[in-house]
């Protein structure tokens, strides 16, 4: 028996998910297929967009306290941070090509995927190749 039909006879503990993409001590497996880890290149793209903008909230509340007193306009210094779009994970081995989204709603899931994709590359690394 080679080593990869041994491999591949004994499941192993998934380490990471990133989409539908999973990645275990030595294996890649997507929906596409699945392949050995080593010799794995993966990507990263950032859709994402991030804005400043004043909550709705506060607009309302900076015009009912306008009326009554001047201080309401201190609602309008009032911001929140809005984060939309998603980031586009690719996988290549040989022929086996797979992407896929993962969409995004704060600055700390952007860092999340990106020390992911740190992590399998580190695993990548790992197995030598």
């Amino acid at each position: 028996m080679t080593d990869v039909q041994a491999t591949a006879a004994q499941p192993e503990q998934a380490l990471i998910v990133i989409g539908d993409i999973t990645v275990s001590k030595s294996w890649l497996v997507t929906p596409n297929g699945s392949r050995p880890l080593k010799g794995t290149q993966i990507f990263i793209t950032d859709l994402s967009h991030t804005q400043t903008k004043i909550p709705t909230w506060a607009i309302v509340l900076a015009i009912i306290g306008a009326f009554f007193f001047l201080l309401g306009l201190l609602f309008l210094l009032a911001k929140e941070t809005v984060t939309t779009g998603h980031l586009q994970v690719t996988v290549q081995n040989g022929n086996l090509i797979h992407v896929t989204q993962v969409p995004v709603t704060s600055p700390g899931a952007v860092q999340d995927a990106h020390s992911r994709v740190n992590y399998v590359r580190a695993l990548v690394a790992a197995t030598g190749a």
